[in-house]
């Protein structure tokens, strides 16, 4: 099940009638930053948000898996690498 992790306020929940104002909908989306939850007989069926959202999204889920990576890594094989060096090796092979 979908957990919100949105800020401090509380999710906007709106029926899916509600959908007939698509404007209305997509100001709420902009303006908050935060998606928009759709019920349908008083149950969740969608979610809508901006593509700023959406993006932003995707780029933490991207970041959490790297992450996520990156201990196991560390769990599995114990080594630590020095960033500095790290990075340096990183530009030498992709700018040269």
């Amino acid at each position: 099940m979908f957990k919100y992790r949105g800020g401090d306020d509380l999710p906007q929940i709106r029926p899916i009638t509600d959908l007939r104002n698509t404007n209305e909908i997509s100001e709420i989306c902009h303006a908050t930053r935060e998606p928009v939850f759709i019920t349908k007989n008083g149950y969740g069926d969608l979610v809508i948000m901006s593509i700023e959202t959406y993006e932003s999204m995707l780029e933490s889920d991207a970041t959490d898996r790297a992450i996520s990576e990156s201990e196991a890594t560390l769990l599995a094989d114990g080594q630590l690498h020095d960033a500095k060096v790290a990075l340096a090796t990183l530009r030498r092979k992709h700018f040269g």
